[in-house]
C-alpha cells in the first residue's frame, strides 16, 4: 500500500494507510471478491482527522457496487 506525498509528511501518510488497512481487514468477511482496489485519497483529505468512521462512510458504498458489478463475473470464494 502507498500513499503520496501530496497526502503529508510520513507521520500523516503512514496514519492514512493504518486506518486504509484496518478497514479493508475488518470488511474482508463482507467483501468476499478477488480484485485489485487502487484507492487514491482526495487533496483535501485531513490526515489528523481520518479515521476509521470516515474509511468506512466513504469506501462502503464503492465497495457495494464494485461487489455488485463483479458479482455476474465473479463466482464467491469458498472458505474451507
Amino acid at each position: 500500500m502507498t500513499v503520496g506525498k501530496k497526502v503529508g509528511n510520513a507521520v500523516a501518510r503512514n496514519r492514512v494507510k493504518r486506518v486504509l488497512r484496518e478497514f479493508f481487514r475488518l470488511s474482508q468477511d463482507r467483501f468476499s471478491c478477488l480484485a485489485d482496489i487502487v484507492v487514491v485519497p482526495k487533496r483535501t483529505l485531513d490526515p489528523q482527522r481520518f479515521d476509521l468512521a470516515q474509511a468506512d462512510g466513504d469506501l462502503r458504498p464503492v465497495m457495494r457496487r464494485i461487489m455488485r458489478d463483479l458479482a455476474p463475473t465473479q463466482a464467491p470464494l469458498e472458505r474451507s
